[in-house]
């Protein structure tokens, strides 16, 4: 079982972050009381952070069962998109790409 959540890759970091950390508790929150977020937390509850260009998200927001959203400070734009948790995931999950620290320079 796994849980995705999705942020946009124009983001700054620091929105980004904060959109992860608003994700996972809205995925939680909306999702609780169904049996595959229950068999989720029953652990290991694994989940996924990637970036995901404009057309991605958008494509992402087809997928079933997820919650959008919103940064009050960037003008109400669309920032993250977390999905229930599950087993199987559509094909287009397998390309994206996880979201990794920046390497320093």
């Amino acid at each position: 079982m796994k849980m995705y959540i999705l942020v946009r890759d124009d983001i700054p970091l620091g929105f980004a972050m904060v959109a992860v950390a608003h994700a996972s508790l809205a995925g939680y929150l909306k999702f609780q009381s169904e049996p595959e977020t229950q068999q989720w937390l029953s652990g290991p509850f694994f989940k996924a952070v990637c970036k995901a260009n404009t057309k991605e998200f958008e494509n992402a927001k087809q997928v079933a069962d997820h919650v959008v959203l919103t940064e009050s400070a960037l003008g109400n734009q669309e920032v993250a998109i977390v999905f229930k948790p599950r087993e199987q995931w559509p094909r287009m999950f397998k390309f994206l790409r996880l979201y990794k620290e920046p390497p320093l320079l």
